[in-house]
């Protein structure tokens, strides 16, 4: 399991920076990682984008995205991931959309969860749907959104080629 401690110096010592755009986590994985000191060296920022007009207006997403898929997509994470990291011009950026629950969203049960990382090798996404959705009450599927947020940062960062 990755560390928000593990991530910071992972970028740190890339030289690389993270930026967030936050649906389903509200700011969780931005603020995880600002706990660790000294993150203020690769931390851009992060935009908690929960309603579908700041997804556009803030995160960038195309408006034909959000009609054809939804919020609750593997296409909008991708394109919050990639939208924040142009907007803050950091090198590797995270997004977070889903359904934490307590009840469905859309069709979409809770636990339903889509986290994307784009980093300049690409844009990966991971989906939790159907039988896969994460478990557990709304505080939990957050949190268990988080700790997929941070490996996948990891893994983007221990990808990139150090400067």
């Amino acid at each position: 399991m990755a560390s928000a401690e593990g991530v910071v110096e992972a970028l740190r010592e890339r030289g690389l920076t993270v930026a967030t755009a936050e649906s389903l986590t509200g700011g969780l994985v931005c603020a995880r990682l600002t706990a660790v000191p000294g993150a203020s060296v690769v931390v851009v920022g992060g935009v908690v984008a929960y309603a579908n007009e700041a997804k556009e207006r803030i995160a960038g997403v195309d408006h034909a995205v959000l009609a054809e898929h939804g919020p609750v997509a593997a296409e909008t994470a991708a394109a919050m991931a990639q939208g924040v990291r142009e907007l803050l011009g950091a090198g590797i950026s995270l997004a977070t959309t889903g359904v934490a629950g307590p009840t469905e969203q859309d069709g979409h049960p809770p636990g339903t969860v889509h986290v994307a990382a784009a980093a300049p090798d690409g844009t990966d996404v991971r989906s939790f749907t159907g039988g896969e959705c994460l478990r557990g009450d709304r505080a939990a599927v957050r949190e268990r959104t988080v700790s997929v947020a941070l490996e996948m940062l990891l893994s983007a960062a221990l990808r990139a080629s150090p400067k």
